[in-house]
């Protein structure tokens, strides 16, 4: 049975997922368009172990979802709007400012 998680878990799972450069781009390719493993591992230029695990990880996040399409598995995003979110932080964190920083995000380990 598909429940639904709080708020606080959805936006947990989401930073995890965008914690990792790797996933980032997976996540930006399948927004793009799904697509099989194979096809991702040579785009992205890494083995296609390393990439099971991202994928299993953003699965498990509940971020992508695995669709069988005969003898191999095609991924895709989980929601259609989770591209339009995508897109949103794209934008909101090109607006920052790189060289602003808060005085103790080293201490702090932020920004």
């Amino acid at each position: 049975m598909l429940t639904l998680a709080p708020d606080i878990e959805v936006l947990a799972r989401f930073g995890r997922a965008l914690a990792d450069p790797i996933r980032c781009r997976i996540l930006l390719a399948l927004r793009e368009a799904p697509a099989h493993p194979a096809d991702l591992a040579d785009a992205m230029e890494i083995s296609r172990t390393r990439l099971s695990n991202h994928l299993a990880c953003l699965r498990d996040c509940g971020l992508v979802v695995a669709v069988p399409v005969g003898r191999r598995t095609r991924y895709e995003l989980a929601d259609e709007r989770l591209g339009h979110a995508l897109d949103d932080l794209r934008t909101a964190v090109v607006a920052v400012e790189a060289d602003k920083t808060c005085l103790d995000a080293d201490e702090k380990g932020c920004c």
